[in-house]
């Protein structure tokens, strides 16, 4: 898969600078980054194969568990295009104010 983009996990993991979390932040990312670029999802079963505890919200949009669940990634998932776009990350806490199926990316 494709994930749009990398810059938008690094932007993220910057803005937490100073956080006693941010190495293992980085970490989880760039192992979820590196997972979903060798996946070859064709839809949403093929998700929850591998990340059994992602929630799909629609049959384009999943919600995916970083940092043993402190922190959300939402992605919208073009199965035919085999592209990911990453369209926000916070805390879990951030997660619980935002409505999942209309949230777009907005940089730190």
């Amino acid at each position: 898969m494709r994930v749009i983009s990398r810059r938008t996990l690094r932007e993220y993991i910057d803005s937490k600078a100073g956080h006693r979390s941010q190495k293992s932040l980085k970490n989880a990312l760039d192992a979820w980054f590196a997972e979903v670029q060798k996946a070859k999802w064709k839809n949403t079963d093929d998700i929850r194969r591998n990340y059994t505890w992602a929630s799909i919200i629609s049959a384009d949009r999943v919600v995916f568990d970083i940092l043993t669940n402190r922190y959300r990634l939402v992605a919208a998932v073009d199965f035919e295009k085999d592209i990911v776009w990453i369209k926000w990350i916070g805390t879990h806490k951030e997660y619980d104010k935002i409505d999942v199926k209309k949230v777009e990316y907005a940089r730190p």
